[in-house]
């Protein structure tokens, strides 16, 4: 059994305005699929009890100061993420590079040791635009993954996707967000299932995170059908 799937366990699971669900942890099976858990932070979920390793992110430059930077530099996890849709945020490609030169790989890789990822983009123009621009800043020094983001209705065409880009940087790439954005249940559930086998069965495929375990979600954007959490805090059938 592959183990890929990094279970994106949003921070408001721990003690979020919506209610405290962080018991849910206990019903996540460890020993299936699940290689990591991550939550667009540095800091770890205490509920995760050491039963997956954890994703810290660098989500954006907030991140990059003050108790946050401290606890991914503290961190003992081996895998680092650096930002979160950056294009979406304002920052730009040569912005994140310096920020990369100056911290990412002196600190967290030269003097800790952690393998990092790139920042991870959206799948459409703008979002590409970028990453292609961050990465011919960073040359000198490259990220040990490939972050990708994927968002459509379409599992060939994403499949496509990630090929192309690993065609195009030649790195291990984790998908760290992927959800089908269809609303009618037989097409997530199809969508779902191809991408997770095909992840599975993709050697140069880390790890694959399918958007979201939530209560709630941020927008109308990503299918309902397509969470992990019913309001309740109950894991759904996806």
């Amino acid at each position: 059994m592959a183990k890929k799937r990094c279970l994106l366990w949003d921070w408001t699971n721990t003690n979020g305005p919506n209610g405290n669900v962080a018991w849910a942890m206990d019903k996540v099976n460890f020993d299936g699929p699940i290689a990591s858990v991550a939550n667009w932070n540095t800091w770890c979920p205490p509920e995760l009890k050491g039963r997956a390793p954890f994703r810290p992110m660098i989500r954006l430059e907030p991140q990059l100061s003050g108790n946050d930077w401290n606890m991914a530099v503290k961190s003992d996890q081996p895998i680092i993420h650096f930002f979160n849709e950056p294009e979406r945020a304002g920052i730009s490609p040569e912005r994140a590079a310096e920020k990369w030169h100056n911290q990412m790989v002196p600190v967290l890789r030269k003097e800790k040791g952690k393998r990092l990822v790139s920042p991870s983009c959206s799948n459409d123009e703008k979002g590409q635009a970028w990453i292609a621009d961050f990465m011919t800043r960073i040359g000198d020094a490259p990220p040990d993954y490939l972050g990708l983001h994927y968002y459509g209705t379409d599992g060939n065409a994403a499949i496509q996707f990630f090929e192309s880009m690993h065609s195009e940087y030649n790195l291990p790439v984790i998908i760290s967000e992927i959800a089908s954005i269809d609303k009618e249940p037989h097409s997530v559930y199809g969508f779902t299932a191809q991408l997770a086998n095909w992840a599975d069965e993709t050697d140069w495929v880390f790890e694959i995170a399918f958007f979201g375990c939530m209560t709630h979600l941020a927008d109308d954007f990503v299918s309902p059908t397509a969470q992990l959490m019913d309001e309740s805090g109950n894991f759904t059938g996806q």
